[in-house]
């Protein structure tokens, strides 16, 4: 493997890793009600897994998600077929974490961010809950990605 396409390969495992811890992260925000810093402080103390990601990208993610929860849930409702409050606390950490980078890392195809995301689903979610974070996705990088997600 080329240094360039190595260097590629390790920013996404780290990306991946952080994508991981933010979507446990998330869960215990959101089910412990903790301010996100003190959540963000926890894990880089408490988490030898921690040490694989990427941590700039892990504390942006928690503190994007954290900052705009209420306009991240009110993009997913369109595509929700209950209200986001009720959905399984695991599928609502990685619905926000998706949506968060549908909307504010445009560099990531919509493609990548919705695999990711089932992927996310099927390792923390209940046994069905990655074909729901899929359809809900797909619709939302649809109406979020307009011209990226048509051209596909």
């Amino acid at each position: 493997m080329s240094a360039p396409h190595k260097r590629g390969y390790l920013q996404s495992r780290a990306r991946a890793a952080a994508r991981r811890n933010a979507v446990q992260a998330l869960y215990q925000w959101e089910m412990n009600q903790q301010d996100i810093e003190l959540v963000i402080s926890e894990f880089q103390t408490d988490r030898s897994e921690l040490q694989k990601a990427d941590l700039e990208y892990f504390c942006e993610l928690l503190r994007g998600v954290s900052q705009r929860r209420e306009t991240l849930a009110e993009r997913l409702a369109p595509h929700l077929s209950r209200p986001f409050d009720r959905l399984d606390p695991v599928e609502r950490a990685v619905l926000l974490l998706a949506v968060y980078e549908l909307l504010h890392r445009p560099e990531l195809p919509w493609r990548v961010v919705v695999n990711e995301a089932i992927e996310l689903a099927k390792m923390f979610g209940a046994e069905q809950s990655h074909r729901f974070v899929n359809g809900v996705l797909d619709a939302a990088a649809r109406a979020i990605r307009t011209a990226e997600a048509g051209a596909t």
